[in-house]
């Protein structure tokens, strides 16, 4: 699984409203130059999160855009899905459906279930809220960030 760049701006966007939103509507021109990135793109990528309900939007001189809910309730497994469509690693189990004809005799596909379900049980445990507070511990589990190992 590779997240694309319509992925990573996604959470960009959503770390930089949870931290400049306050009570009021962000526009995307100020998102766009505060975190150095192309409008043009930004519009594509908050149309599908406002799409997905996860944003809320207002029109106008005060408009912008919003969290629709706490970053404590936003999983990462959410997220990206949203805005990848699949996170499966292989796209015969693309969408939790098996599509390919030798799957019963299939040597790896017990393998890339297996990642698939590992990629989900832990973007599913990690929240916007974590990211945001660098809940480090959370996100790497027994990773030791010095010595660069478990």
């Amino acid at each position: 699984m590779m997240v694309s760049t319509k992925g990573r701006y996604a959470l960009i966007v959503m770390i930089d409203l949870a931290k400049n939103q306050g009570d009021s509507y962000v526009s995307l021109a100020d998102i766009a130059e505060r975190q150095n990135l192309s409008m043009k793109y930004l519009e594509n990528v908050v149309s599908i999160l406002n799409k997905g309900n996860m944003l809320q939007s207002l029109r106008g001189k005060k408009g912008g855009y919003r969290l629709a809910r706490p970053v404590a309730d936003y999983k990462m497994s959410e997220l990206l899905s949203l805005t990848e469509g699949s996170l499966a690693p292989v796209e015969c189990i693309k969408n939790n459906d098996i599509s390919c004809e030798k799957a019963a005799s299939c040597m790896t596909l017990p393998l890339w279930v297996g990642l698939d379900r590992a990629i989900e049980e832990y973007l599913s445990k990690v929240t916007l809220e974590d990211v945001i507070n660098g809940d480090r511990k959370k996100m790497l589990g027994n990773w030791c960030v010095e010595c660069n190992s478990y």
